[in-house]
């Protein structure tokens, strides 16, 4: 990180509270509330961040353009940057995933790094599910990626399988 001051802001969103973490200049994670407390964030990329999340569950943003730090191994990095490609309200499957990246025997270690995203919603993993559609592995809950997909889609009936 470029400063060492951590700055937290906890959204309110309808499926809980979620803590976005960082510095000045980047965000470390944005998480459902890890137990955390919130922190002066006025002017840092924490602000940028709480904006955005505002805008997305107000229903006046689709894509994010924030400035992230991926803590992770290459796979696990090549992984989240390919999250952010899943256009809005749209979904893939863990194969799909896999084969974009170039390996298609690689669903497993695809789904354990899915499971690590550090920036829940704005890295959309949420959007990643079964090839046979169902509603599979979200480190928030399947409730919550079930409310995020029907939230997106403008409908309530997908199944949790």
């Amino acid at each position: 990180m470029n400063e060492k001051n951590i700055h937290c802001a906890i959204y309110q969103s309808p499926i809980g509270n979620i803590a976005i973490q960082g510095n000045k200049d980047t965000i470390e994670s944005i998480l459902f509330e890890q137990d955390v407390q919130e922190t002066d964030y006025k002017g840092t990329s924490v602000e940028q961040g709480y904006r955005q999340l505002s805008e997305y569950f107000d229903k006046k943003r689709q894509t994010f353009d924030l400035p992230l730090v991926f803590n992770g191994t290459e796979f696990q990095n090549k992984v989240w940057s390919t999250l952010a490609t899943i256009p809005y309200a749209k979904t893939i499957s863990y194969l799909d995933l896999s084969v974009k990246l170039g390996n298609r025997l690689a669903i497993r270690a695809v789904g354990t790094a899915n499971g690590s995203n550090q920036h829940t919603i704005v890295l959309p993993c949420h959007r990643v599910i079964g090839s046979d559609g169902s509603l599979t592995g979200y480190a928030g809950g399947l409730w919550r990626k079930k409310w995020l997909l029907e939230f997106e889609s403008g409908q309530k009936q997908l199944e949790l399988f």
